[in-house]
């Protein structure tokens, strides 16, 4: 059996950064299997406090002390933390010191910038690309295409939705997604709605096997679930995506932030995000 640890994620925002590169970081070590807590909102210290004594507590229960991966911008809300019984490793210390190194200035130790409303008109452009991917989810509008950034097209459950939404909420991405069906694999050519965008066009596909076992989490022991319908599905789709001369990601093996990335790096949208 695989040794156990508890890994406590700390911040004094969402905690979606803490997450993001401490789960990066524990991939590293594939033989231990890490319980993950998410302890969002730890601005002041009461509720430091509150968190030193869940990790605490913990390390009582486990006889192990647990691994505490925080991006705290507060001082004294850090140095509270770090009376924890926990390994303490903080994100953002290190790399904050030695930039106000470099830049001869201090940092604004303000909380929360990266996911906050600090900038509004990017926050709003986030909003709108959210409700943009929900609206034009699965094919059910497609009069306002011309508006989308990219149009994400392959199988059912190929990975369109979830990767809409996070090029939504991450970049400002305005992704739509478009599943082919039986009724589009009988007319062997691009879904009508899609044909004046092609130029907006990205697509999916996935390993059968895989697909197969995806579906079958949602309709166990169907034909649309079984193997042959994958394979037949999988294929059609990608011999018409490559007639269509689009461009295609294997998304098999690929997590839905790797996903996002190859289509901003493919499309060119990487330039737009990163200005």
């Amino acid at each position: 059996m695989k040794p156990r640890r508890t890994v406590f994620f700390v911040s004094d925002r969402t905690g979606i950064t803490a997450e993001m590169v401490g789960r990066t970081l524990l991939t590293q070590f594939p033989d231990v299997e890490f319980h993950k807590h998410t302890l969002p909102f730890v601005d002041t210290l009461e509720r430091v406090r509150e968190a030193v004594k869940t990790i605490n507590e913990t390390a009582r229960l486990e006889d192990h002390r647990p691994i505490v991966l925080s991006t705290l911008t507060n001082d004294d809300v850090r140095e509270a933390l770090y009376a924890c019984n926990g390994l303490c490793l903080d994100l953002f210390a290190g790399f904050i010191n030695r930039l106000e190194d470099e830049l001869g200035m201090e940092s604004s130790h303000a909380l929360g910038l990266s996911h906050g409303m600090g900038d509004e008109l990017a926050y709003q452009k986030r909003i709108d690309a959210i409700n943009y991917a929900l609206a034009h989810d699965d094919g059910l509008i497609t009069a306002n295409y011309h508006l989308a950034d990219v149009i994400l097209i392959g199988v059912s459950r190929a990975g369109k939705t979830p990767t809409c939404l996070y090029l939504a909420m991450q970049y400002g991405i305005r992704a739509a997604n478009y599943p082919l069906t039986p009724d589009d694999f009988e007319r062997g050519d691009l879904p009508k709605p899609l044909q004046p965008h092609r130029e907006r066009l990205y697509g999916l596909t996935i390993n059968p096997e895989r697909l197969t076992r995806i579906r079958n989490e949602r309709k166990p022991d169907s034909r649309y679930a079984s193997l042959e319908n994958c394979r037949k599905e999988i294929d059609v789709a990608n011999t018409m995506m490559g007639k269509a001369g689009l461009r295609i990601l294997d998304t098999t093996t690929k997590s839905v932030e790797e996903i996002a990335i190859s289509i901003l790096h493919d499309t060119g949208l990487m330039e737009r995000v990163q200005r």
